[in-house]
């Protein structure tokens, strides 16, 4: 009987997973990452993921299933391995993307080496996306979830051979009214619990005011410029703008603009109309070939560079030194540097990197 440590974050998904195991007859067993405290926040625990109430909550939740459960210390790796990154990232103008690098720091490289010390054959989370075996060539694919609405495999390209191979994910092949359906039924204290929709140590939104918070530090105002070079007026600190964004501009203009640049080394941020938006091309780095090997020559791919969206027809390039050019059939609407470029083939998960720049021209 395989041994399976579920990480259980206090949510509905990762209860159901514990619950779905041991109906399948593993040997199960409970684990709590403890990433920060309530007071390194500065909020309310119920506003986030990962807190102390969503500790009770998967403890709770083991208990009635009697499973082994611990929580496991990781407040210092968190902050190194994601908040540091998070706050270096903002500092060198570019937009990251937390939840990948806990992924890839924490839950999948921290808490499976854990696992495989203590004995553990696989380790199981709540993510919506399957795992599966290539028959013929014996490599492990990555592919989406059957409820697409809910789909997940975007912030898991960064996984690896030998992390599929001791991965389960037993809620890609089902749908979230069906997870919270067997959350009712098994009277889950959690189970009308709401989705985590926010980056869980921010959990106001409020990215720049935590990193100040964090950092000691304050960013300063600078000139706001259109694209040629005109100062327009000011912004509050080049950190606190991302691109595409309209709203908190404050600038008197006739029409719409939008954030299309920042230059952290001279503290501007550059504004234009939404056409300056489309990129034809971009290059990204750190690029992790899943499915697939990396390709000797150029590929077709489905692309997606944000969570929440549609995938877009391209091609991709493979370059020297782990990075890769993607140029799409049609120009793509903000693509920004720090955010992952997933590719696909169908459902299945080909592999994705960081963008390190978007071109408007191929």
């Amino acid at each position: 009987m395989k041994r399976v440590l579920v990480a259980m974050s206090g949510g509905v998904d990762s209860s159901v997973t514990a619950w779905l195991l041991r109906q399948q007859g593993y040997d199960c067993a409970g684990a709590t990452m403890r990433l920060y405290r309530n007071t390194d926040l500065g909020e309310a625990c119920h506003k986030t993921c990962c807190s102390e109430t969503d500790i009770e909550d998967a403890s709770d939740v083991a208990f009635r299933l009697g499973l082994p459960f611990e929580v496991l210390d990781y407040t210092p790796l968190f902050r190194e391995r994601v908040i540091r990154r998070f706050l270096h990232a903002y500092e060198h103008g570019l937009t990251p993307n937390p939840c990948i690098d806990c992924n890839r720091g924490l839950k999948f490289e921290a808490l499976m080496d854990y696992a495989g010390r203590a004995g553990y054959d696989a380790i199981a989370t709540g993510h919506y996306a399957r795992v599966a075996q290539n028959a013929e060539t014996g490599r492990w694919q990555l592919r989406k979830a059957l409820d697409e609405s809910k789909d997940q495999s975007y912030v898991l390209y960064m996984l690896t051979q030998e992390q599929l191979a001791h991965l389960l994910l037993p809620l890609g092949e089902r749908q979230k009214t069906e997870i919270r359906q067997i959350a009712e039924e098994q009277g889950f204290i959690n189970a009308h619990k709401r989705d985590s929709q926010d980056i869980c140590f921010v959990p106001d939104g409020d990215y720049a005011a935590f990193l100040e918070r964090w950092s000691g530090r304050t960013w300063p105002e600078g000139d706001i410029l259109d694209e040629d070079g005109k100062v327009l007026g000011r912004h509050r600190g080049a950190l606190r703008y991302t691109i595409g964004q309209r709203r908190g501009l404050d600038l008197p203009m006739g029409e719409r603009v939008y954030v299309v640049a920042k230059d952290m080394e001279r503290n501007t941020v550059t504004v234009g109309p939404e056409s300056a938006l489309y990129s034809r091309a971009l290059l990204a780095g750190n690029m992790n070939w899943l499915s697939i090997p990396e390709p000797e020559k150029p590929i077709r791919v489905s692309a997606r560079t944000r969570y929440r969206q549609t995938e877009s027809p391209a091609t991709a390039y493979p370059l020297p030194g782990g990075r890769m050019k993607l140029v799409f059939d049609e120009p793509k609407r903000a693509v920004t540097a720090g955010q992952a470029v997933v590719l696909y083939d169908g459902d299945l998960v080909l592999g994705g990197g960081t963008i390190l720049e978007a071109q408007r021209e191929a």
